[in-house]
């Protein structure tokens, strides 16, 4: 329908077609009809008023309009444009039908890189590793979805002075036995032990040994790694999240030498206290630490040998990283000191930051009660609830009520998240989330459960005749014809509450629909029943895009 717009604007007026589709608005009201432009650009370049110019072109537009609008008005100056509902019914049906539904060709032929996730061996799955994971996972669909290729990465935490702390700690105090049984639980406890002043110099030893390639320190290390990322791959396998590569940052450990020699041969870093930094102060970026007095490597020097390895491996079209806002100086650093490298794809690198889940009180979302809160725990506490709610609500079987209730759950944590825009805390509130009613998870999935109902009852195939429509009829219509834009915005914006909202907001106005216009034995049953469908296969794409599955019942 935009196209159709654009054209006839552009035959009257002397404006681009890119120019007019950036004016095209939702009016407030559909009695305003379905779509307006403005006319406060054309008033600018004809120098007449809007209020004129709005007039004048309604009555040229209506001389010749094409089929699928049934009229053009106009109102102050605004030019409104009212589609014919029932061409408008039947497009949307067809659209729904094709294969290429919610998808688009915006990224042909390019690829995009994302590092997400990335927690760090020996220490805890924490709860912010837990959005990275959300976010980018849902971030990668979108992407997909707008027609890039789309590689996940995991960049493991695996190197560092931690390493040293973790070492030190398992030498002194390592239990076999605990290791065993829960070895990050283990390994964590073994650093919070050797995080104390007294034994950093020894710590900074144990990791220089371990730089240097030293043979005991070195199978502590992979064996410490190996255990850590089977327990990862459990938390993956719960969360139902898969990665296209797995990376860490003691890969790029030999490629460090080459990244400060080219740093030094293009003049950009400095001796400071025996360490060698590159000085960003006079671009109110602070000083970005690249090597240790002891010589020992940093997190910066890392991301920048990772970030030309991916460039040389994948020629990345866009780098995003989705990690937390406190790391905002961090990337800013790291992009600012590719750029003063010559590496002029430093733009296609984007920070995509994300917020703190609180708790109840408003307070960071980290420890409960003074001790360290595992993701497994809270995965499994929400999967439990979930089970505790369909058992007060319906009887099954225990694989039944074990395969819903642990979909409910990942709904609700992973909507329970994606709902608000990513930059923003959030409040991490599980008995909310867990609701049927209200803005949740799994209203969603009730309300295409509810829909999959509907198609269940069918007996036979109903003919389709589109009869006059209802307004909530049209208001479905016109929601699931919104959704590729949605998603086109989505992208633009590396906005996942975009697509959360919309999904929202077409499940209100299916249930809206619902309540209004009964299907089952109506006059208009056979067309209803592809609206029903068209709402069921819009919201599963929707939901999709969120790394949410849906339930056929609940």
């Amino acid at each position: 329908m935009k196209e159709f717009i654009v054209k006839l604007i552009a035959k009257e007026t002397n404006l681009k077609p890119k120019e007019i589709e950036n004016l095209i608005e939702l009016p407030p009201s559909d009695k305003l009809g379905d779509y307006a432009i403005p006319c406060f650009i054309l008033s600018e370049k004809l120098k007449k008023s809007p209020l004129i110019i709005a007039e004048d072109l309604a009555k040229k537009l209506r001389k010749n309009l094409p089929k699928e609008i049934s009229n053009v008005d106009f109102k102050g100056p605004y030019v409104n444009f009212f589609m014919d509902k029932k061409i408008l019914a039947e497009d949307v049906l067809t659209k729904v039908k094709k294969k290429d539904f919610g998808k688009n060709n915006l990224g042909k032929k390019k690829v995009i890189c994302i590092d997400m996730s990335s927690p760090n061996i020996a220490k805890p799955f924490g709860i912010g590793h837990l959005r990275s994971t959300i976010i980018g996972n849902s971030i990668g669909e979108i992407c997909k979805a707008n027609g890039y290729k789309v590689i996940k990465i995991n960049y493991l935490g695996d190197w560092g002075t931690q390493f040293g702390k973790i070492i030190l700690g398992f030498k002194k105090w390592g239990n076999e036995k605990k290791l065993m049984k829960n070895p990050v639980a283990h390994l964590y406890e073994l650093y919070v032990k050797a995080n104390d002043k007294k034994f950093d110099a020894a710590s900074r030893d144990e990791f220089k040994k371990l730089e240097n390639g030293d043979t005991e320190n070195l199978k502590l290390w992979k064996r410490f790694r190996e255990l850590s990322l089977k327990k990862f791959e459990e938390i993956y396998n719960l969360l139902e999240v898969k990665f296209d590569v797995i990376s860490s940052e003691s890969i790029h450990n030999k490629k460090l030498d080459s990244i400060i020699s080219e740093l030094k041969k293009k003049k950009l870093t400095k001796k400071d206290d025996g360490a060698m930094i590159v000085d960003l102060k006079n671009e109110g970026l602070g000083i970005a630490l690249i090597q240790k007095s002891d010589g020992t490597s940093l997190y910066a020097t890392r991301d920048l040998a990772a970030v030309k390895n991916r460039k040389e491996k994948y020629k990345f079209d866009r780098m995003i990283y989705e990690v937390g806002q406190e790391q905002k100086l961090h990337f800013r650093q790291v992009f600012r000191i590719l750029e003063k490298m010559g590496h002029a794809w430093s733009k296609d690198c984007v920070h995509v930051a994300h917020g703190l889940y609180l708790d109840s009180d408003g307070k960071k979302f980290a420890t409960r009660k003074g001790k360290t809160i595992f993701m497994e725990e809270i995965l499994n506490e929400v999967i439990e609830k979930a089970k505790k709610n369909l058992s007060e609500r319906e009887d099954l079987s225990k694989k039944e009520l074990v395969k819903r209730a642990k979909k409910i759950a990942l709904a609700a944590i992973y909507y329970g998240d994606l709902k608000n825009s990513r930059e923003n805390n959030m409040i991490f509130d599980v008995d909310k989330f867990l609701s049927f009613e209200g803005d949740t998870g799994p209203y969603l999935l009730y309300s295409y459960a509810r829909a999959s109902s509907i198609i269940r009852k069918v007996k036979s195939k109903k003919t389709v005749k589109i009869v006059d429509l209802k307004n909530t009829e049209i208001k479905l219509l016109k929601k699931v014809n919104s959704f590729e834009e949605v998603i086109t915005n989505a992208y633009k914006q590396l906005a996942p509450n975009l697509i959360a909202n919309y999904s929202f907001e077409l499940s209100q106005i299916f249930n809206e629909f619902y309540h209004d216009c009964p299907v089952l034995g109506s006059i208009e049953e056979g067309f209803r029943l592809k609206l029903v469908d068209a709402f069921r296969t819009t919201l599963k794409k929707s939901l999709d895009l969120l790394g949410i599955d849906v339930l056929e019942e609940m």
